[in-house]
């Protein structure tokens, strides 16, 4: 018989014990760049919008990252205070703090641009699966943030 609350047959723990298994195979790569996971996710998206010449509000970082304030905040001091970012308040709303790369924050990304297939490296998945499961895991993301979004019954 399948027992349902059988830790094996949970999907939350299988979420999250490959959740720390890949932040465990980041950690090494991220070293090398003096960076902590959720540095790092900062900056690829940082890095995402320079492309297009954005700067970025804290607040959309956040939403973005699905991380609050209090989190973001110590994260965003660290990344300025070794000269990676700047965080300048918007002269038309003092609420307002937004984001951009420094020289020295450009540059890292290129020893970033690497960390991707080394992460992969050793993985015996092809990488059409691991896209597929990214794929099929931003399509559960939507379906929960739909569900929290419909008003309670």
């Amino acid at each position: 018989m399948n027992d349902i609350l059988a830790l094996d047959n949970q999907i939350c723990f299988s979420l999250y014990a490959a959740n720390r298994a890949i932040t465990a195979r980041y950690r090494p790569l991220l070293t090398e760049l003096d960076l902590t996971y959720p540095q790092y996710l900062v900056m690829l998206v940082l890095w995402e919008r320079a492309k297009t010449g954005q700067t970025t509000r804290v607040s959309d970082l956040g939403a973005r990252l699905r991380l609050d304030s209090g989190t973001l905040t110590p994260l965003l001091k660290r990344l300025a205070s070794r000269e990676l970012i700047r965080r300048e308040r918007c002269t038309d709303d003092e609420r307002v703090v937004t984001l951009s790369l420094t020289e020295k924050g450009t540059d890292l990304r290129a020893q970033a641009a690497q960390i991707p297939q080394k992460l992969l490296c050793g993985l015996e998945l092809a990488p059409e699966r691991l896209l597929a499961l990214r794929d099929e895991l931003n399509e559960v993301l939507k379906a929960i943030e739909a569900q929290a979004e419909e008003p309670s019954a």
